[in-house]
């Protein structure tokens, strides 16, 4: 097998990389170009030269400051920021104002993918993203109240520790040499988190889920080491379960060829069984509004008024809704 570069002046093919086997040739895909690469100069996409050399750090700066850290020049090159011969590498470049990759947001209605109620493409210094993505999680991040006696606790929706460590694997671990978004998605019973690239080969998701770590951005998880970001490899998942022991719900992980998927479930959203399925588009009314009436599930279900009122007095018994006001001001609220 051989590689060249097509010479249009010759009347070949438009320039660019082909793989010869035998006496056929075909272009190479953008993936396969990338794991020749790899093949041949090792996958060191950080030290690699950024095709960006006006940089600048202002975003960076102002986060090690408040860490009582120097950013100079000697600094620079031994984060791996600036190569030996001054060129900013792809680890400067994605640490920079300037960085081009991004983390896209979406909030869904409901549990699947059919309406969308915001979305949003957080872009900038990867330490402006971060910030951002946590901030937008923790706005829709509900609360509940629940009393025991005169005691009030809240709990939030999802646990902020395993946000955050789930937000930090995202942004140490993903594959950069892919130029594609991190993905957020937010439906009504859990927050998914997607990153490009999936484990480092030869490491298992098993062996993640042991403890085991090998970065694949080896620079970028020391310089967030450094910063008090991340406490020490091979974490973050066991803290993540730890977030959600002794709960009815579990968070999930799936590892596949190029990506990688944590699913954080809410630990408030109803768990309803296969018999009660019947009763979710009623629930779904309550995420737009916090009281429905009679007539909204007649409206909402194409039903009659007999047929409404059994089934809120089944809700009612089985203890999914409560009731609030009598007669035509009767209204009903999620529990």
């Amino acid at each position: 097998m051989k590689l060249y570069e097509s010479e249009t002046d010759k009347g070949l093919k438009p320039t660019g990389v082909y793989v010869r086997s035998g006496t056929t040739s075909a272009p190479a895909s953008e993936d396969a170009i990338r794991m020749m690469i790899k093949m041949t100069d090792g996958d060191s996409f950080e030290a690699n030269r950024s095709l960006v050399q006006e940089l600048t750090f202002n975003r960076l700066d102002e986060e090690l400051k408040k860490r009582g850290l120097e950013f100079t020049e000697v600094q620079m090159k031994n984060l791996g920021i600036l190569s030996s011969d001054d060129i900013y590498t792809n680890m400067g470049l994605l640490v920079s104002d300037q960085c081009k990759h991004s983390i896209k947001f979406a909030i869904f209605q409901g549990t699947d993918k059919l309406v969308f109620k915001d979305r949003k493409e957080l872009t900038g210094s990867i330490f402006v993203q971060l910030t951002d993505a946590y901030k937008t999680i923790d706005f829709y991040n509900g609360t509940k109240a629940t009393f025991h006696d005169l005691l009030r606790t809240d709990e939030r929706d999802y646990p902020e520790d395993a946000i955050r460590e789930a937000l930090l694997n995202a942004i140490v671990h993903r594959d950069y040499s892919f130029s594609g978004s991190t993905f957020i998605n937010l439906y009504s019973d859990r927050l998914e988190i997607i990153s490009l690239g999936g484990l480092v080969s030869g490491l298992s998701l098993e062996a993640a889920m042991m403890g085991a770590s090998q970065p694949r951005n080896e620079k970028l998880a020391s310089l967030f080491y450094r910063m008090k970001l991340i406490e020490a490899y091979g974490t973050g998942i066991s803290k993540i379960i730890s977030c959600y022991k002794g709960l009815s719900v579990q968070p999930k992980f799936e590892n596949v060829e190029g990506a990688f998927r944590v699913i954080l479930p809410n630990t408030h959203a109803q768990q309803l069984s296969v018999e009660d399925q019947k009763y979710l588009q009623i629930l779904r009314l309550f995420e737009n509004q916090k009281e429905i009436t009679r007539s909204d599930v007649e409206e909402a279900l194409g039903i009659g008024t007999t047929h409404a009122i059994n089934m809120l007095k089944e809700m009612l018994y089985k203890d999914l809704i409560s009731k609030v006001g009598n007669g035509r001001l009767t209204r009903y609220m999620a529990k």
